[in-house]
C-alpha cells in the first residue's frame, strides 16, 4: 500500500497577506482543514506577532526574522514533522530542504514587470533567494497559462517546471446580502456599474472613469459608476490621486462612488445589484472578479490583454484598455443590447463551473504526488 502522502503548509502569510494571495491561502487551508482530502496536512506557524507598521527599523527587524523564519525555522519544522511536500503560498521557499521537496505560489511577474514600485533591497532578497530557492524546487505553482509564461520569460526557469492551476472565487464574494441590507454608501441611480480591487495604476481606472463619462454624453446619465478598494498602500503603485483628480476635472462627483474598503455586506450587495463589471486592468495574474461576477449573474467587460480572457473566455466582451473610445463603445452596446446582456449572463454561468477549490486542491494534491514520485 503506498505511502500517504504528507504536506506542510506555511501559514504564517495568513497574519499579514492582502488580496489574492490572502484569498488563495485561506481557501487552500480551509479546503485541507476539510478532511476530504486523502493526505495528512501540518501547518507551521510562527509564534510571534508580525509587524506590518511603515516604521523603517522595525520593518527592517521584521525582514530579517522573515529570512530567519523561511531559511532556518521553517526547514528544520519541516524535517522534525517528516513531511513530504513543504508548500509555501507567498513566493518564497527554503533554499535547503532536507528530506523534503519545497514547493512555492508564484501569482505574477509583478517583481520583474513593476521592479520600481518594490524596495531595491526587497528585490535582491527575493531574487537572490526566492527565485534560486525556486529554481530548486520539483514544480512551481502559478495560477493562469499567462503568469506561467511571464514567470519563465523573466526568470529563465522552464516552462515544465511551472504548473498553472486555476482559482476559484472567495467565499466572502459569492455570499448574498442580508435581507433587507441598505449598504454604508449611498448610490444615487438605480443602475450602477462596478469595479472591484484595489486603486492601483496598472487597474487603468482613470480610462474607466474617462469612458464613463462619454457613456453619459451619449445619454445614460441613469448610470453610476462604484469603484470599490483602497488605495495602494505602495506610494509609486497608487492611483488615487489621479483617480479623484479625473472624476472632479469630468464633473463627476456625484455620478462615481468610491466607498474604499468593503465589508461583506456591502461587497455582496454591490455584485448583487450592479448593471455590469468591467475590467480595465493593463495587467493582472488571474482576475477573481471575473468569476465572482459570473457567480452574482452580471454581464463582464474585461480588457483584452494578459489572463483575463484566458479566464472569462467567450463569457466577457472584450475592449482596448488603452482606448477609451472602445471601452465606452463595449458598456454602450451592453446597455443597449438586452439579448447581448442575457447572453454573456449564462454564458457566464456555464463558465464559472470550470472553476472551484476542490478542483484546485485536487490538482495540487496531484502536483505533490507526482513530484514526491519523480525525484
Amino acid at each position: 500500500m503506498p505511502k500517504k502522502l504528507k504536506i506542510g503548509i506555511d501559514i504564517r502569510d495568513l497574519r499579514i497577506a492582502k488580496t489574492g494571495s490572502k484569498t488563495y491561502l485561506e481557501e487552500i487551508y480551509h479546503q485541507f482543514k476539510s478532511g476530504n482530502y486523502d493526505c495528512d496536512l501540518v501547518y507551521f506557524d510562527t509564534s510571534f506577532s508580525v509587524y506590518t507598521g511603515r516604521f523603517k527599523l522595525l520593518k527592517l527587524i521584521e525582514h530579517i526574522r522573515f529570512i530567519f523564519w523561511k531559511q532556518v525555522i521553517l526547514p528544520i519544522k519541516a524535517r522534525i514533522n517528516n513531511v513530504d511536500i513543504l508548500f509555501c503560498t507567498d513566493y518564497f521557499v527554503p533554499y535547503f530542504t532536507p528530506g523534503f521537496k519545497a514547493i512555492p505560489v508564484f501569482y505574477d511577474a509583478f517583481f520583474y514587470e513593476y521592479s520600481s514600485h518594490y524596495n531595491s533591497s526587497w528585490l535582491k532578497l527575493f531574487k537572490w533567494i526566492g527565485v534560486n530557492a525556486a529554481k530548486k524546487a520539483p514544480i512551481i505553482i502559478t495560477i493562469t497559462e499567462y503568469t506561467r509564461n511571464r514567470i519563465s520569460h523573466f526568470t529563465g526557469i522552464p516552462k515544465d517546471k511551472i504548473k498553472a492551476i486555476h482559482l476559484a472565487p472567495k467565499k466572502m464574494a459569492v455570499a448574498e446580502p442580508e435581507p433587507n441590507y441598505v449598504p454604508s454608501f449611498s448610490i444615487p441611480t438605480s443602475k450602477f456599474i462596478l469595479h472591484v480591487g484595489t486603486l492601483e495604476k496598472r487597474k487603468n481606472l482613470v480610462h474607466l472613469i474617462e469612458a464613463f463619462k462619454l457613456i453619459h454624453l451619449a445619454g445614460h446619465t441613469n448610470y453610476t459608476l462604484v469603484l470599490v478598494g483602497q488605495p495602494s498602500p505602495k506610494h509609486d503603485m497608487d492611483d488615487s490621486e489621479a483617480i479623484h483628480e479625473t472624476i472632479n476635472r469630468l464633473g463627476l462627483k456625484d455620478h462615481v462612488i468610491t466607498p474604499g474598503y468593503a465589508s461583506d455586506n456591502d461587497l455582496a450587495y454591490f455584485y448583487k445589484y450592479a448593471e455590469m463589471y468591467v475590467f480595465p486592468s493593463i495587467n493582472e495574474g488571474f482576475g477573481l472578479p471575473v468569476l465572482e461576477a459570473f457567480h452574482h449573474q452580471i454581464p463582464v467587460i474585461v480588457s483584452d490583454n494578459t489572463c483575463l480572457p484566458e479566464v472569462g473566455g467567450d463569457a466577457t466582451l472584450c475592449f482596448d484598455p488603452f482606448n477609451v473610445e472602445d471601452i465606452s463603445l463595449k458598456i454602450r452596446e451592453l446597455i443597449e443590447t438586452p439579448g447581448l446582456r442575457q447572453e454573456l449572463i449564462k454564458k457566464g454561468t456555464s463558465r464559472l463551473k470550470l472553476f472551484s477549490w476542490e478542483k484546485n486542491t485536487q490538482e495540487l494534491i496531484k502536483t505533490f504526488q507526482s513530484a514526491v514520485n519523480k525525484f
